[in-house]
């Protein structure tokens, strides 16, 4: 039988227990750092659609080059504040491995370029869906160079993707004055060098951070957009330098964002609520350009979105996702 004192002693190892393994205090400060993430998560894919409406209005008139020279330089005003915000500037800007930045930041630069062509001829929406595909092909890149396994999810995951850029290249061959054709290949390239990209800052990421990475990528890629000044470059009128203005400044701080949202929650539980920039695409495209896409489009942009959500909760299902950006 137990005395009091066995009855105390027993109480207090419960309580004990309790304590460690149910501290609702601790649990609420997780619930609520996981939503502040996905709040920010939304507004980041706010921003970075927003972005894109920007350098889709501005390329209907302005050179791809100097759009990529005011998007990146602008860029880097709030990301050097970022930096001195989390007193790494102007630390974080020395690195051992500066051949790996000019690599990513050349290709980076090459997929930004693919991407503002691929919004000069397509609607936003499209151009957006097309830009899904990237998470998609990471992962048969990812097979290739770092031995990841492909499962049966992921595999239909990439052939439905596939199907809905069959559907968008359709709708473009039938209207092929727009230029539509034009600004599908380039989406296409967009995705394959932007799954590159991916694949290769994960090695980078083991040694440098993400705000050093952001920094040099903005000053190769502002130097390359410079550097097609003898092509010819336009005289900029007040809205369209407010169009590019917006875009840089919006995409520095889209960036911030996205850091931030990933801070706070796991990436595998975040990555869902990148697809809502796709409803904000529509609405851009509606309300700024007065644009709706065809049938064929619609089932294009439906079957893209669908591939990358199946590829995001195939990862949910067995690690997170180490290839973020």
């Amino acid at each position: 039988m137990l005395t009091g004192d066995s009855h105390a002693q027993s109480l207090s190892a419960f309580l004990l227990w309790w304590s460690r393994n149910f501290d609702m205090s601790s649990i609420m400060r997780s619930q609520n750092t996981h939503l502040q993430g996905i709040g920010l998560r939304l507004l980041a894919a706010f921003l970075m659609t927003a972005m894109s409406a920007a350098i889709h209005g501005a390329a209907q008139s302005v050179p791809i080059g100097q759009i990529m020279f005011w998007r990146s330089a602008l860029a880097l005003v709030p990301i050097v504040l970022y930096m001195a915000w989390r007193s790494e500037f102007p630390a974080a800007l020395k690195t051992r491995y500066p051949r790996l930045h000019v690599t990513r930041s050349a290709f980076g630069a090459f997929s930004m370029a693919m991407s503002f062509i691929s919004l000069a001829y397509l609607p936003v929406a499209n151009a957006q869906a097309l830009a899904y595909l990237a998470p998609v092909l990471v992962l048969p890149i990812a097979a290739m160079m770092l031995g990841e396994r492909l499962t049966a999810t992921i595999i239909i995951a990439i052939s439905v993707g596939f199907s809905g850029v069959v559907l968008l290249l359709w709708e473009a061959i039938e209207l092929p004055g727009d230029g539509a054709l034009i600004g599908v290949v380039a989406g296409l390239a967009y995705a394959f060098t932007m799954a590159f990209v991916r694949v290769h800052t994960k090695t980078m990421t083991a040694t440098e951070g993400s705000s050093t990475i952001a920094f040099y990528f903005a000053i190769v890629s502002a130097g390359l957009g410079l550097a097609s000044l003898p092509l010819g470059w336009v005289s900029l009128s007040t809205a369209m330098f407010g169009w590019l203005a917006l875009a840089g400044l919006i995409g520095g701080i889209g960036h911030i964002v996205a850091n931030e949202a990933v801070a706070r929650a796991p990436v595998s539980r975040l990555a869902p609520f990148d697809f809502t920039g796709l409803v904000w695409a529509l609405g851009f495209d509606l309300v700024l350009f007065s644009v709706i896409p065809g049938a064929l489009g619609v089932l294009g942009v439906f079957a893209i979105t669908l591939a990358a959500l199946l590829v995001t909760f195939a990862g949910r299902n067995t690690q997170p996702d180490p290839l973020k950006v």
